[in-house]
């Protein structure tokens, strides 16, 4: 049962991450001997009368009670939109440290709670130990204008800033939100990026306080809607109405004036309020737009706040940002000698923290863009796949927050007590993985005209070794032509398959229970190259032997321009792929996977970006399908039924007028309509142009895309690093499985220590028993000092 809302005083806990700049920003606010600029009393301009320009107004005034701080709000002081604010634990702890004055204000007006209630299909699921701390919008700004007027800062309401103030202030900090006036004025220079998002949202009141954080799905005759609801105060809490634009077309809101959007949302979600009405406060509907500045200054005037930047209100991070911003600045321009190092030095400490809350918020917004796609999974994993959308919150942090809830997720999905999800089986045709890690296929560029020789079987055969269920080979080429390099592997002789038969029977016999699969490829266009430690993607000095391609275009204007295919000359490839699948077969290979992606020759013919070919196999995604269908049939068809094939695809080429996300899911179905068991989701590397959005699992969106859309097993890789990740991938049901290659060539045990660290001894992963001893974590230092037994009296 969720525990009710109190207004208690809210401590300062869990500050690690703010620690070091709060404490630079409360010296900056102490210390008279910090350095100041210039050297008479600087007048600082702010613009704009939000929470983040008054904070930093009463840093910088309450630092040099000389400097003339002006902030110029073109609103008057109690008009404001939304009602309610939420600030984590860091960053009250970064308010603490700096200015315990407006800290002491502030933990008078908290509401705090620690769970979130999901509703879904009539069902509430409730996780607990969060922590949340909200107050009033308008509460905050009055605590705010307060230590201003005690600071002595100068705050003009109703009064537009006058145009020139780079030119009459030292400093002026442009902390006019979304629609920045200044921002667009110096819009060369800031270089700003407006991304307009798909979902329309209104906020709104009502005049109760929710018992927890409230998302609520409302299944509508028009589309699917949600709530995000939460309490700011003992009797008010905030609710946001959110769907997509072609939802709120269609349920008539465009039709609609305030007072009659506001009982239709009441109405929808009369369980939600208990009958309750909603008020509003200027609200209207509006689409968010994430905003991202290539620079945050120009000459004297910085951005700060939703000027510089903005996060998706379902992270609740607007205003907790800009109030870090703040902090930060009011740190920099104390510590650095002149005002272009301060102002610099603001945004290289900034940028990151941001860039990656951004990428947080991005993943949150599109979940809930997305959020039709997830309606059917079962009700405890939709909530779980709901807390870990932004993939901030993950399993493992879950588990500690709620071991209950974790559990109950758990059990629901089909986990044998004790253990993890990562460590349960998954089918695919005749083959039983025993985990859902998969080595990814990694170029090691280490062979001999093709064979795979010792390297090869140590690599390989330590990974196997390491507890994978899965272990893949690096792409193997069909033909000597079809290399990357001179150092890639192939199969197209006898001698390489008994090279590779001697590793698959390393791995059947000294690790029982892991599978390997090889992975079949064709350079294309990408071939006759330098190893990768060389010069990747460079051509040979010498050496050098002929391209191919589905069209005549070279990758880099430096490479090679291959020859456009020929209808016979495709025949022979086809063949040759077969040839390949054959002697896989015969090696002992357990699946055999079709490398479609990254630009090699498969992937050449799926995107129009190299693919512009005016015969049957160019222009439309069906045509730029047939060959890679016919390499797959043809392989299919020598391929032994009961083993699995599986398809790597670039589910985006990163590129304008590449292959698209809603291609991929085409690219998908088409495969597994021809018997593909499941596809293997990478992006990227067809054009040297690309521009790649690389963030942590920064690939998983479009594997759990094909997954919902099409019903595929799908194989996740790219960025996912450690075990909690692919856990919270797995349990929320956005892979099946999920391929590693990096923390491989870290770890080649990578699956074995993820074992022994989550304390689990199972089916899921079996350690070899030469190396059982070492299935312990190694100690590292006595912490079991001896606890005192007795108090003795003086």
């Amino acid at each position: 049962m969720a525990r009710p809302v109190t207004a208690v005083p809210l401590g300062a806990r869990g500050c690690v991450e703010f620690a070091a700049t709060a404490a630079r920003a409360r010296q900056a606010t102490t210390d008279p001997q910090s350095p100041t600029m210039p050297s008479h009393p600087p007048r600082i301009a702010i613009i704009g009368g939000g929470p983040g320009g008054l904070y930093a107004a009463a840093l910088l005034k309450r630092r040099d009670p000389a400097r003339e701080v002006t902030v110029w709000e073109r609103n008057a002081p109690d008009d404001t939109f939304g009602f309610g604010v939420v600030l984590s634990d860091e960053t009250l702890g970064g308010i603490e440290h700096a200015d315990p004055v407006v800290y002491e204000a502030l933990q008078q007006h908290f509401i705090r709670w620690d769970d979130i209630d999901i509703v879904h299909r009539g069902t509430r699921h409730t996780s607990g130990g969060h922590g949340f701390a909200a107050l009033g919008r308008k509460r905050l700004l009055e605590i705010l204008h307060a230590r201003c007027h005690d600071l002595g800062v100068d705050l003009r309401f109703r009064t537009e800033a006058p145009p020139d103030l780079a030119e009459t202030h030292d400093l002026v900090i442009a902390a006019d939100g979304v629609n920045s006036s200044t921002r667009e004025a110096h819009r060369q220079t800031f270089r700003p990026q407006i991304t307009t998002h798909r979902c329309r949202y209104i906020w709104l009141a009502a005049d109760f306080a929710f018992e927890a954080f409230r998302f609520e799905i409302a299944e509508t005759e028009h589309g699917v809607m949600q709530l995000h609801g939460y309490p700011y105060a003992p009797d008010a809490s905030t609710v946001i109405v959110e769907m997509r634009e072609e939802v709120w077309r269609a349920a008539g809101f465009a039709e609609l004036d305030t007072q009659g959007s506001l009982d239709r949302c009441a109405k929808i979600f009369t369980d939600a309020l208990g009958g309750r009405p909603l008020r509003s406060n200027n609200s209207a509907w509006t689409t968010f737009r994430t905003v991202v500045n290539a620079h945050w200054s120009h000459g004297n005037t910085v951005l700060l706040g939703d000027a510089a930047h903005t996060a998706h209100f379902s992270i609740g991070s607007g205003t907790k940002l800009a109030v870090e911003d703040a902090l930060a600045l009011a740190a920099c321009l104390e510590e650095q000698p002149d005002l272009p190092t301060a102002l610099q030095a603001y945004e290289d400490e900034r940028k990151p923290v941001v860039a990656s809350t951004q990428r947080a918020a991005r993943a949150s917004l599109e979940w809930f863009e997305d959020l039709g796609r997830y309606l059917d999974q079962p009700p405890r994993q939709f909530a779980f796949n709901l807390l870990t959308r932004s993939r901030r919150v993950t399993h493992d942090n879950l588990r500690l927050r709620d071991a209950h809830f974790t559990g109950a997720v758990e059990r629901e999905f089909g986990c044998p007590p004790g253990t993890p999800p990562m460590f349960t089986p998954f089918r695919l045709r005749g083959l039983t993985l025993r985990n859902r890690v998969v080595v990814s296929p990694m170029d090691m560029y280490s062979a001999t005209d093709g064979l795979p020789g010792d390297f090869h079987l140590v690599h390989l055969g330590a990974r196997a070794l390491g507890g994978a269920g899965l272990v893949m080979t690096e792409m193997v080429c069909v033909s000597e032509e079809g290399r990357i390099t001179p150092g890639c592997t192939g199969l197209y002789n006898g001698k390489q398959a008994e090279g590779w038969k001697r590793i698959t029977d390393f791995v059947h016999t000294q690790a029982p229970g892991t599978a390997i699969g090889v992975q079949l490829g064709h350079s294309g266009r990408k071939g006759s190259t330098k190893l990768m430690w060389e010069g990747m993607d460079e051509p040979l000095p010498d050496g050098n032997w002929p391209l191919v391609a589905a069209s005549a275009l070279p990758y880099k204007p430096a490479n090679q321009t291959p020859r456009e295919l020929t209808r016979a000359q495709l025949t022979d490839l086809r063949e040759q792929f077969t040839a390949a699948a054959w002697r896989a077969a015969r090696a002992g290979f357990d699946l055999l996977e079709l490398h479609c992606a990254h630009g090699y020759l498969l992937s050449g013919f799926l995107s129009p970006l190299t693919n512009q070919r005016t015969d049957a196999y160019g222009g439309t995604l069906a045509k730029r399908l047939r060959f890679p269908l016919e390499v797959f049939d043809a392989i299919r068809g020598v391929w032994p039924d009961e083993r699995p094939m599986t398809v790597r695809i670039s589910a985006t080429d990163w590129a304008e007028g590449g292959t698209t996300a809603e291609d991929a899911v085409e690219i998908a179905r088409a495969f597994a309509a021809h018997g593909a068991d499941a596809i293997d989701v990478s992006t990227g590397q067809v054009v040297a142009e690309e521009r790649p959005e690389f963030g942590r699992s920064y690939q998983t969106p479009f594997a759990d895309r094909i997954r919902h859309e099409t019903g595929i097993p799908v194989i996740a890789v790219g960025a996912i690093s450690s075990w909690d990740d692919v856990n919270s991938l797995i349990l929320a049901g956005r892979t099946d499985l999920c391929a590693l290659a990096r923390p491989h060539l870290y770890d080649p045990h990578w699956t074995l220590h993820a074992a022994a660290e989550q304390g689990y001894d199972g089916p899921g992963v079996v350690w070899p028993d030469p190396y059982r001893a070492g299935s312990r974590r190694p100690q590292t230092g006595r912490t079991d000092a001896p606890k005192p037994r007795l108090t003795l009296g003086t």
